[in-house]
């Protein structure tokens, strides 16, 4: 085994948006997995840019999407794309829960002038071509304080479902954003959208595999 037992604890920040997608239009990663929850014909995406610190189990640049789905009538959310720069991570995502991470590269500068909200620039690519592109701006708190919210992820498998229970912690702000994604790339499906809302978790601590269930 190359990656770490579950659970992982990880630390870091990260950076969210949530559009509005046709379901139609949805590539055919979504079909592969549990449906997704539909609103009339439409369907709700989250995307977001994550950046795992040195300290936890791992240490990583993440970009991912995710969709809520149900289970039994039981809201759950599910990742049909992922993409991460650490062979461990993709490796263990995929033999622990089912999460079907890709290799990728990126890039990240992030400016943090005294008296100026933090700025990152984040990019990712595969080796057939750029991703996605995110310019944000941290704003003010969105809620006081340090903020826990349960993400009970459920992936389709070849044997089956694979339901973790997950927990995230960490201070949840306002977040300007201008998103660039690739028309020709996996994620030309959300070129020229502008997301419903965006916003950061900074200071996050994450358990990832907590309570897992399997097939």
């Amino acid at each position: 085994m190359t990656y770490p037992p579950e659970p992982w604890y990880l630390g870091g920040s990260l950076l969210v948006s949530v559009f509005r997608v046709p379901t139609a239009q949805l590539p055919p990663e979504f079909a592969a997995g549990p449906r997704p929850l539909a609103l009339g014909r439409h369907t709700i995406v989250g995307v977001a840019f994550a950046q795992y610190l040195p300290g936890g189990a791992l240490a990583y640049d993440e970009l991912l999407v995710a969709t809520p789905t149900l289970q039994r009538g039981r809201p759950r959310v599910t990742i049909p794309q992922i993409w991460v720069d650490s062979p461990r991570s993709l490796e263990g995502g995929r033999a622990l829960w089912g999460i079907p991470k890709q290799p990728a590269a990126f890039e990240r500068r992030v400016s943090t002038k005294p008296g100026r909200a933090d700025a990152a620039s984040v990019a990712a690519a595969t080796a057939d071509g750029p991703i996605a592109t995110l310019r944000s701006r941290v704003g003010l708190p969105l809620v006081p304080g340090m903020r826990q919210v349960a993400l009970p992820i459920l992936q389709r498998t070849a044997t089956g479902g694979i339901l973790s229970h997950n927990r995230v912690i960490g201070r949840i702000r306002g977040l300007r954003t201008a998103w660039t994604f690739d028309p020709a790339g996996p994620l030309g499906y959300l070129a020229g959208r502008t997301p419903l809302a965006s916003f950061s978790l900074g200071d996050a601590s994450i358990v990832f595999g907590m309570d897992v269930r399997r097939p």
